[in-house]
């Protein structure tokens, strides 16, 4: 059973989430932000994840605090999660198409995180998500699950699908390097260690 669910409260946030990566992508998401909803429920049902996300923020000062600090619950869930990482691919790559748009995200479920991301919004804002809050929330899933993802928006001109095809393409390359491989014996690493 590879679930976990995690509180974090901070005198900016309190965040509640549980997530089951065998799931079947059912969702119950309340941020306060429609859009990262949104976007949440996109992650959620492309990645066959069952995530129930629900966060009171200091959203009279900004997203930010509200959306990194669900970044790094999700990404803590994640890891505690996958446990030991026995018999997990790993690895998992998705170039995924939204109208205009073509995004790559690739990542390793190394332990050893790290992001590289490149996209270029053209609006500030979507709904009231601010844009540039789409690096910061991947970077907290990204450090706080040891995960090493690259991000890449190849072409596009409408922000709304950019970010939509990186949440989609994100859920599915979850999915794929969380997925067990039985000819995986133990730990997919000569260390023998995630």
């Amino acid at each position: 059973m590879r679930k976990a669910s995690i509180s974090r409260k901070t005198n900016e946030t309190n965040i509640n989430v549980k997530i089951d990566l065998d799931g079947s992508g059912n969702y119950k998401i309340d941020t306060g932000i429609g859009f990262f909803d949104h976007m949440l429920c996109l992650m959620s049902k492309h990645g066959f994840i069952d995530m129930e996300v629900s966060a009171k923020g200091d959203l009279y000062v900004d997203s930010h605090h509200t959306i990194e600090d669900i970044g790094i619950v999700i990404g803590k869930c994640i890891e505690r999660a996958l446990g030991d990482k026995a018999q997990i691919k790993r690895y998992g790559t998705t170039f995924l198409p939204m109208d205009e748009v073509l995004c790559m995200v690739s990542m390793d479920i190394s332990g050893r995180p790290y992001l590289v991301f490149d996209a270029n919004f053209s609006a500030e804002k979507v709904g009231q998500m601010d844009t540039e809050m789409v690096e910061e929330f991947f970077r907290a899933v990204a450090f706080n699950a040891g995960i090493t993802l690259h991000i890449k928006v190849l072409y596009g001109n409408n922000s709304h699908h950019m970010i939509e095809a990186i949440f989609k393409a994100f859920g599915r390359t979850l999915r794929e390097a969380v997925t067990c491989d039985e000819k995986i014996k133990g730990i997919m690493s000569t260390k023998g260690i995630l």
